[in-house]
């Protein structure tokens, strides 16, 4: 019985040990609810090392449990759950530039975009964009690249008289 007595002396450590415990638990629940007992534990093993009774431990444990199950759980939740920033797949691919590998018409061409073979066609009915020409994607529908002309860069305002001087 002089364990009993000598283990109930370091209650610090069977609040380390619950703690330990409930961060094994939180491992394979991943729900964070355990995460946050784990840290009540830990708030726990410190009041009991500073020298607080049984009683106050619990409430601290407890206090610190609830106060970081109804702030940070919530907080780290729509973290974990935030959708990853950037795009990707065909999404990413509007806007890129491509060249026309054949002509290009409503009805259909090919371009080479990112370094693959497309199948294209213009966004605007009538129009023909020649082979060798630069476009831009403005859409993917399916498998097939609607494309557009480069707009080329406005052309620089003729200078004025007075900057000629």
């Amino acid at each position: 019985m002089e364990w009993v007595e000598s283990l109930a002396e370091q209650t610090w450590l069977l609040w380390i040990a619950a703690a330990l415990v409930l961060g094994v638990l939180e491992v394979t629940s991943l729900d964070l609810v355990f995460m946050m007992l784990a840290g009540g534990a830990l708030a726990g093993s410190l009041s009991s090392a500073l020298g607080l009774g049984y009683v106050g431990q619990v409430l601290v444990a407890a206090l610190v449990a609830g106060t970081l199950a109804l702030t940070v759980r919530p907080l780290l939740l729509r973290r974990l759950r935030m959708p990853p920033t950037g795009t990707t797949n065909t999404p990413a691919l509007v806007g890129r530039a491509a060249v026309t590998l054949e002509p290009v018409s409503v009805r259909g061409g090919l371009v080479k975009l990112v370094g693959e073979t497309w199948s294209a066609r213009t966004a605007t009915a009538g129009q023909l964009i020649p082979a060798g020409e630069d476009v831009v994607v403005v859409a993917i529908d399916g498998a097939t690249a609607v494309v557009g002309p480069v707009t080329p860069p406005p052309e620089p305002a003729p200078n004025s008289p007075e900057e000629n001087r």
